[in-house]
Parts: C-alpha cells; structure tokens; sequence
C-alpha cells in the first residue's frame, strides 16, 4: 500500500515538473551576450566594417533569444545566445585588430616621415 502511494505520488510531481515547461529561461547568458555586446561598441566595433557585421549579428541574435524567451522556448534561446556572444566577442576582437592595426600604420608612416627628413 505505502508503495502505490509513493507511485501516485511520484507520478504526480513529475507531471507538474513537467507541466512547468522543464527549460528555465537563460537569463545568465541573455545578460553575458548583452554585455559582450556592450564591450564591442565600446571599442568602436561599430567603426570598423568585419566588426559591425558581427556586432550586428549579435544584436539580431539576441533580439530572436528574447522573442523566444517571451514565446517559452527557452531552449532554443540559450543557443542562439550562446551564437549572440560568440559573434559579439569576435565583434570586439576584430574592432581591437582593427585599431591596432591603423596604429601600427601611423607608427610605420612617422618613422618613414622621420627617415625622409
């Protein structure tokens, strides 16, 4: 007798759990991918053009994320925002290579400047 009831019992919690939709929604990654995002501008991802369209990518990606999170499908959202920072961070880097180059170039024109005088 004590056995069924465990079983009724059982049985019971797991179709709330899974009544509950089991998939809690990725609010640590949206935040993660937000932020990458952030850091990507600040360093003028926007200025340089690889680096926008990363930039851009992640911004699309984490607006679907967000319309999945409100549709439930949480999910499928933490993937597309764990796409979102991938594409932010090689948003970011690409906007360092960027600014690190032109100053390498500026750096090279001033020595040849100095050389020719």
């Amino acid at each position: 007798m004590r056995s069924k009831r465990y079983v009724q019992t059982l049985g019971i919690f797991l179709l709330a759990a899974a009544a509950c939709g089991g998939y809690p929604p990725p609010n640590d990654k949206l935040m993660a991918s937000v932020a990458a995002a952030r850091s990507a501008r600040e360093v003028g991802a926007e200025s340089a053009p690889q680096a926008a369209l990363h930039l851009k990518l992640a911004d699309e990606e984490i607006a679907r994320a967000k319309a999945l999170i409100k549709d439930g499908d949480n999910e499928r959202a933490e993937y597309t925002l764990v796409r979102a920072k991938a594409d932010a961070e090689l948003a970011l880097s690409l906007a360092k290579e960027a600014t690190a180059n032109a100053e390498a170039q500026q750096a090279a024109d001033q020595i040849k400047a100095l050389q020719n005088q």
